[in-house]
């Protein structure tokens, strides 16, 4: 639109008087000219004063660059950024870039000082005449002071004060402008503004913007190319190319012309680059900022959340938040691709976006706690089979999930602690189905808790009578975990499974102490668990999740974090017991034994809640450990019998069955190239205990031997029924453990007693004719509990 020529000489009027002014302050000493606007009314001592009473010096804004998250092995996992920029040199800035900024947007740059009256009054006129913004009225030095002010406000407020078109503000500038041509010379000057300035589209800076727009490095800029970047600063969303190409092309003529008409290119040049297409929209790289455009948004995401817990980056979350996307930090993490992509494919091979049931695993190294992959069958975002939860971690940062109730994989933390307590591996109890707790009393760190309603846990697996605590495991045996916590104490396992990672996934809070707790009642994440039996296969070596493995920042300096925080949670003999008895569940006879690959040592917990609401497996190697689960993440929450995964309905839900597939595959893809490893076998004192001799019953009554056992420190039962041997019928005929065995003290002894059917023949080996209990249900229903007891939850079997 035309102006009305009316005010022309009233707006150079105010020009001549404000370059006499400058004279009479010094400025004008500088090359400082005026501003265009506002300048009318202001009386010379006024601007006078405005200009002496304003600072000498300009305070360097610090550029705001983007951050990088890399995977383990230097691939890009996520850009993080308020403004998407690579700073550079100018020497790394094709010189006919440089041409081109400084013919459309300020030609005498290199001759006048820190503002042009020639080119300010040249533009005002030109710009008159033709009735639209052709050349830029201020310097390439007031434009980076201007920008500069902008990058420093840090409220809306201070924006505004900013970009204000006031005479004041304008002053300001001029002055400013001054101050940066006295600290710095032009190239530095015009480094400075290439690298700060705006190009459009999320691309600040001139190598952000040549990536961006052309695939190519701001050195690697032709003459069409760098015609249109410099015609972009002016308006960098009116003439962004991808929005309108032709207002773009249009621009960019503009800037070629300009370039001509100041002898920069020849004519054949200007011809050329004319013909040029602005653009060439296959080489436009997307500004895919932040986690969700990255290709493992979850684990960012977890990573992001622990950077902003970190007080090394500010005093405040927002401070942190701020300060990681504007460092240019380089964030490398634990993230192994490969096993990241082995993780996934067994996610996607067992499951699929649109089950009601959701699939999630974590794996972890042990002995250092790095986080090699967490994986899960839901997509990120907001659309249906997506989310924006993170089923492996807690609830302590906003995207947890915070996991669910962990079943009979909380077992191995009452075997460490049982082992702690010197109680041995074949140590014995009678475990039927059910028993009856009501009246029992189990020990824990805040004082005895007495059970005072029915309370009448059953087996969910058929096991041998009175079995060792291999054999418990072997078929998840929740009589014989239950009467063995009773026998460790709450408080042992309690402070084991603490130190070993595991509270409460939902509130961070301790695990509860009560007497169903052996059969994982509390909400646990994968992540937790993976890394909690991580520590098993370290022999008791526990190491916190480590994500963030080192941090540099801008200028490629380290940034003091925290690396591999390890200690010695549990005695390796205590570590090599339970990696003993987990190794077992996945050899013949256990419930993990189908999940069995490979040459190397593997050891495994099932697990299963109440009402199969959840199912876990969670297994290692000396290498590898991992936990994976199924389970109903859609409230309210019901049992995972008749839901789909894999877009099929579930029949039997289980932990070796439903999780242990997921598990298996990820793993066994994930331990290709690792050595052969086995575990490290525990003592024959952990095996048997402090054995002690056992007084000879055989061919005593059976009452009188029970008390001659109960004198030497044993408890006793006698198993129902008879069996052949060559002593008299109704005496013993001999005790397991065996009298020339020995047993620890303190542990049961069984006797069996005689049928006579061999007296006086050859010894050929008593054999066994116990009646085997009848097969139990696979449900058992838990009992409501007073207001004191919290309901049984974990229904504890594989």
């Amino acid at each position: 639109m035309r102006v009305r020529e009316k005010g022309d000489r009233g707006v150079v009027q105010s020009v001549v008087l404000f370059l006499g002014v400058s004279v009479l302050s010094g400025a004008l000493a500088a090359g400082l000219a005026i501003p265009l606007a506002g300048l009318a009314g202001f009386t010379t001592e006024k601007t006078s004063d405005t200009l002496q009473d304003l600072p000498q010096q300009f305070d360097e804004v610090p550029l705001k660059q983007k951050s990088t998250i890399l995977a383990a092995d230097g691939s890009v996992i996520a850009t993080l950024a308020e403004q998407n920029r690579v700073p550079v040199k100018l020497k790394d800035v094709a010189s006919i870039m440089q041409k081109a900024i400084v013919a459309i947007e300020d030609d005498r740059f290199y001759e006048h000082g820190a503002l042009d009256a020639k080119g300010t009054l040249r533009a005002l006129l030109q710009n008159r005449s033709s009735g639209s913004v052709q050349q830029g009225g201020s310097s390439i030095t007031q434009q980076y002071v201007k920008i500069s002010l902008v990058e420093k406000a840090k409220t809306p407020a201070e924006v505004a004060a900013a970009t204000a078109d006031t005479y004041q503000r304008k002053v300001a500038e001029l002055r400013y402008a001054i101050a940066v041509e006295k600290q710095y010379s032009k190239n530095e000057i015009l480094e400075k503004y290439l690298n700060l300035a705006n190009f459009g589209d999320g691309a600040w800076g001139i190598q952000a913007a040549a990536q961006h727009y052309f695939s190519v490095n701001a050195s690697q800029l032709t003459l069409p190319q760098a015609s249109m970047l410099a015609g972009l600063v002016k308006n960098p969303t009116g003439y962004d190319p991808t929005n309108n190409a032709k207002r773009a092309k249009d621009r960019r003529d503009v800037v070629i012309r300009r370039m001509l008409e100041l002898h920069v290119i020849s004519v054949a040049q200007a011809n050329s680059a004319l013909k040029t297409p602005v653009i060439d929209p296959a080489k436009v790289r997307p500004n895919k900022l932040g986690c969700a455009n990255g290709p493992y948004p979850f684990y960012c995401e977890y990573v992001v959340s622990l950077l902003e817990d970190n007080p090394a980056f500010g005093k405040s979350t927002a401070d942190r938040a701020n300060y990681i996307k504007t460092a240019g930090l380089t964030v490398k993490t634990s993230l192994d691709p490969k096993i990241q992509a082995d993780a996934q494919r067994s996610i996607d091979t067992h499951s699929q976006t649109t089950d009601r049931a959701v699939a999630a695993i974590t794996i972890v190294e042990p002995g250092t706690g790095l986080v090699k992959a967490m994986a899960q069958s839901r997509a990120y975002g907001s659309k249906r089979g997506q989310t924006s939860y993170n089923y492996n971690v807690p609830k302590t940062y906003p995207g947890g999930f915070g996991g669910w109730q962990n079943g009979s994989t909380m077992k191995a933390f009452t075997i460490a602690a049982a082992i702690q307590k010197r109680i041995p591996l074949n140590y014995k109890i009678n475990s039927p189905s059910p028993i009856h707790l009501r009246g029992q009393t189990f020990s824990t760190c805040g004082g005895p808790y007495k059970i005072l309603e029915a309370y009448d846990p059953k087996n969910s697996t058929t096991n041998v009578p009175i079995p060792t605590m291999i054999e418990a495991a072997q078929k998840s045996t929740n009589t014989y975990f239950l009467q063995l916590s009773q026998r460790t104490g709450l408080c042992s396992i309690a402070k084991i499974a603490g130190s070993l990672g595991m509270y409460q996934a939902q509130s961070g809070e301790p695990l509860r102490q009560v007497p169903s707790m052996t059969l994982g009642i509390d909400q646990i994440s994968p992540l937790q668990l993976a890394n909690a039996y991580a520590a098993f296969a370290a022999r008791g070596m526990y190491c916190t999740p480590w994500l963030i493995t080192s941090v540099k920042d801008s200028a490629g300096k380290s940034v003091s974090i925290p690396g591999a925080q390890c200690k010695q949670a549990l005695t390796q003999e205590v570590a090599d017991g339970v990696n003993a008895v987990l190794h077992q569940v996945m050899e013949t006879g256990g419930t993990g034994s189908k999940l069995k690959f490979g040459k190397s040592d593997l050891a495994g917990k099932t697990g299963t809640i109440n009402e199969a609401k959840a199912v876990w497996y969670a297994g290692y190697s000396s290498k590898l450990a991992a936990a994976a689960t199924v389970a109903d993440a859609s409230p309210p929450y019901t049992e995972l019998q008749g839901q789909t995964l894999n877009g099929k309905p579930i029949h039997d839900a289980s932990g070796s069955g439903t999780a242990g597939p997921i598990w298996e595959a990820a793993m066994k893809a994930a331990l290709q190239g690792y050595p052969t490893t086995k575990f490290v076998a525990p003592s024959s004192v952990v095996q048997r205990g402090n054995v002690q001799d056992l007084p000879f019953v055989n061919g005593m009554n059976p009452e009188d031997a029970a008390n001659k056992l109960r004198q030497a420190g044993f408890e006793v039962a006698i198993a129902s029924g008879t069996v052949n041997s060559e002593e008299t019928a109704g005496t013993v005929a001999y005790t397991d453990p065996r009298q020339r065995d020995g047993a620890p003290a303190g542990s049961l002894v069984t006797i069996y007693v005689s049928n006579g059917s061999k007296k006086n023949q050859p010894k050929p080996g008593a054999t066994t004719n116990t009646p085997q209990p009848p097969p139990t249900t696979l449900n058992p229903n838990c009992p409501p509990w007073n207001p004191k007891y919290p309901n049984c939850g974990g229904r504890g079997h594989g």
